[in-house]
């Protein structure tokens, strides 16, 4: 069992940043990829960036490529997402997860998640 926490999430005008954090606790020996997903009232969860195991490869979706960054401090067992240049449709619950699987941008092949905060973009 792996345990994600999430932080930082909040309210924030148009072209301001956020940054945000998930802790991980548990079975942290299984944790290969570590993602970002996002989810906005009324619609599906949708992939946001992930890291592989080491933190030297990265992927982003088309969305926020440019703007967000993924890292991962693996001594702290921690993923951070920093959120530059924000915009109201990036308004929605932020996810982390995690996965067995060296890297993926399917939520299906994340085996944690965290509990979400929420980002609100405001125009």
């Amino acid at each position: 069992q792996v345990q994600l926490v999430e932080s930082g999430g909040g309210l924030v005008q148009a072209g301001g940043s956020l940054r945000l954090s998930c802790a991980a606790s548990g079975s942290i020996f299984s944790i290969n990829a570590m993602g970002w997903f996002r989810q906005a009232p009324g619609k599906e969860r949708e992939f946001v960036a992930y890291a592989t195991r080491s933190g030297g490869t990265t992927y982003y979706a088309d969305s926020v490529k440019g703007r967000f960054t993924i890292s991962r401090d693996n001594a702290k067992n921690t993923v951070y997402l920093q959120m530059n240049s924000l915009k109201p449709e990036d308004t929605a619950v932020y996810y982390c997860a995690v996965s067995s699987l060296y890297y993926s941008r399917s939520a299906a092949s994340y085996d944690y998640w965290g509990q979400g905060t929420q980002v609100t973009v405001s125009s």
